[in-house]
């Protein structure tokens, strides 16, 4: 970039400005409400996590740029109609940061209890009250069941140690069986119980719920398609095996280096 050329941040506000010209921009682009485009923030965001993940050096700046691209959007929408803008973004998560971080900006002393001090200062400040306030509803459940017991145990809402919550996941396992065979609501509400109780054991142990469950996620998809391999050396699917035969096949699958 030369010392004429804009700054990329600059000419990415003037593409997204023509994008959303009403005369000359793009029909979809014109067309989108901050609404419609909202679910994108959420699968962009999940993206650079799988690109992270992947140490994909490659992808990682493509995807970052996607998710950019949605606060660019919104940004843009909403300076149409006087809101605000890109800039007031900016400056809003810039003064947030340096408030937040008194001990870098300012000459309190760290402390592991400062980031948590400031935010619930900024949760009164938009009057959110109660331990539980500015948890989003939109988070995806489990990382949400994460981020509500670890609020509550910040009170003493918590159990002493993981074996505690074990014994309380194998409780509500026995009411989950108790509940299979009837009424389907009531299944549902003790399966939720079940999936809950474990996130707060996740909690517990310092492990992220959401980052197990993806770990097992590409386990199984690993595994899973092992088998189909094995079985495609030999000319045949899955779908023409019994129970037995597959389950013969994830063991095989299992002992396979690397499917750990």
């Amino acid at each position: 970039m030369t010392q004429s050329s804009p700054r990329q941040i600059d000419r990415l506000l003037d593409v997204m400005k023509r994008l959303r010209d009403p005369k000359s921009g793009c029909p979809w682009d014109v067309e989108q409400t901050p609404a419609t485009i909202a679910p994108f923030a959420i699968e962009e965001a999940y993206e650079v996590m799988d690109a992270i993940a992947r140490d994909d050096r490659d992808a990682i700046p493509d995807e970052l740029g996607d998710l950019l691209l949605q606060v660019v959007f919104q940004a843009q929408m909403a300076s149409e109609v006087g809101h605000f803008d890109f800039e007031t973004v900016a400056g809003t998560i810039a003064d947030k940061l340096v408030r937040r971080h008194p001990h870098v900006f300012g000459d309190a002393a760290l402390d592991d209890d400062t980031w948590e001090r400031e935010k619930e200062v900024e949760r009164q400040r938009k009057a959110e009250y109660g331990t539980l306030a500015g948890v989003a509803l939109p988070l995806p459940a489990l990382m949400r069941a994460a981020k509500l017991t670890r609020r509550a145990a910040r009170v003493g809402f918590d159990w002493d140690d993981a074996t505690g919550i074990l014994d309380k996941v194998h409780e509500e396992i026995d009411e989950l069986k108790a509940e299979i065979g009837g009424d389907r609501d009531r299944i549902e509400d003790e399966l939720g119980d079940v999936l809950f109780t474990v996130a707060s054991l996740a909690r517990k142990l310092d492990i992220d719920p959401e980052a197990a469950l993806r770990r097992s996620n590409d386990k199984f998809t690993r595994r899973f398609e092992a088998m189909e391999t094995m079985l495609a050396e030999k000319g045949q699917t899955m779908a023409e095996q019994d129970l037995p035969t597959m389950e013969a096949l994830w063991q095989a699958a299992k002992k396979i280096p690397g499917m750990k």
